[in-house]
């Protein structure tokens, strides 16, 4: 570990965690038989090397982590993020390069991947590889028939640790403040977007305090950003619409999604809450406790040992006595990425175990007239679930 990473890191005092994690990794891809895993999903990077970057394919500066079975990690990423990476990460082997340098990130993967590639087994994670990357490896070293380890990390990304657990747990007292700020900003005349800007100050501060109270030279920022999903009135059945400008109207439902916004220390959230302004109609409301009831028989139905589509079959069995159709999928597991595995859904026979994570969703749709939405996101427990969201569900008029 570099002695600036120790210094100078957000997360210095768990950096052996990331590096327990690249050895249990290493310990996995021997027994696999593969020589080399080349990783290139952005949160698989962050999960192992505890390194992210601000740059990417998007602007033609790719980060790539090599990870080979004989002990060697490479982190490669561009040299104007140089002192980020130094500082972030506990991985001695950074390969830096330079826009208009040599063959740019190239230099640095056939370095990594030394003499005998064409002799490795060499694995990649195929759902996430870019094109350009993938093109290079078949035209540079003839790799077109490489191995997926993307397997290999989705399981060992299931269960969280302690110290994970804890980082979702703060990641959910932001949600929770989004939603309140949210919530508080609600009234009639005002703008769909004027309630998005209260959630996104709400839990900026939120997560202001509780970083500041940790380390005050962080380097993790507690900016919450990315566009929210927003909606009122009949609009609530357009499901992820952004915030506009309309304006809240009496009776309107205002509908609030936090899944794809409150990134929290690099974990994503599920929390979903939905208010009413000034009244709410007889079938609106039923519509509504319905998915409510929906989303309590799955909580109901969650525990150690629980099989993943039979939670998601207590609430299919609300929604079709109610009179709704049946739904696609009640949750998903999430962590470090908004979708991993397991799935709340049909066709998941996986067994629940202690330490998973899942966004928890009740919902109905009725087309151009409402949308019913309520999301949390639950850890599954010795004896149970604990929701890291813990907040009213309630039908509530503000």
């Amino acid at each position: 570990m570099s002695e600036q990473s120790h210094l100078m890191g957000v997360e210095s005092d768990m950096l052996p965690l990331f590096e327990k994690r690249t050895l249990e990794l290493q310990r996995r891809l021997k027994d696999e038989g593969i020589d080399i895993l080349i990783i290139t999903n952005i949160d698989s990077i962050y999960y192992y090397s505890a390194y992210w970057g601000d740059l990417g394919l998007e602007f033609g500066r790719p980060t790539i982590l090599t990870v080979a079975s004989n002990g060697d990690v490479s982190l490669i990423t561009p040299g104007s993020e140089s002192l980020m990476a130094q500082a972030m990460t506990w991985i001695d082997d950074l390969g830096f390069y330079s826009d208009g340098v040599g063959e740019e990130w190239r230099d640095p993967l056939r370095k990594a991947l030394g003499d005998n590639a064409n002799s490795s087994r060499i694995a990649i994670e195929k759902d996430d590889i870019p094109a350009v990357i993938s093109n290079y490896l078949n035209q540079a070293f003839g790799l077109n028939n490489l191995s997926d380890g993307t397997a290999i990390i989705a399981d060992m990304r299931v269960i969280k640790s302690a110290e994970e657990l804890n980082m979702i747990r703060q990641a959910g007292q932001v949600a929770i403040a989004m939603g309140i700020g949210g919530r508080d900003a609600m009234a009639v005349g005002v703008p769909e977007y004027e309630v998005s800007l209260a959630c996104i100050n709400a839990g900026t501060r939120k997560a202001a305090e509780i970083i500041g109270d940790e380390d005050q030279d962080a380097l993790m920022s507690p900016m919450i950003h990315n566009l929210q999903a927003v909606q009122s009135g009949h609009f609530t059945s357009y499901t992820h619409l952004h915030p506009r400008v309309k304006k809240l109207a009496h009776g309107d439902p205002v509908y609030m999604c936090f899944c794809s916004i409150c990134h929290f220390k690099q974990f994503k959230i599920g929390y979903d809450r939905e208010y009413f302004i000034g009244s709410v109609d007889d079938e609106t409301a039923r519509t509504y406790n319905t998915a409510i009831d929906a989303q309590a028989a799955s909580l109901a139905e969650m525990r150690p040992g629980a099989i993943a589509e039979d939670v998601h079959k207590a609430a299919d069995e609300v929604y079709q006595s109610a009179g709704f159709a049946p739904s696609y999928r009640t949750g998903r597991a999430l962590g470090y990425s908004s979708l991993e595995e397991p799935q709340l859904k049909y066709g998941d026979k996986t067994p629940l175990k202690v330490g998973m994570v899942f966004a928890v969703d009740g919902g109905i749709t009725v087309p151009d007239v409402f949308g019913a939405r309520v999301g949390d996101t639950v850890i599954v427990t010795d004896d149970g679930i604990e929701i890291a969201t813990e907040f009213p569900r309630e039908l509530t008029v503000v």
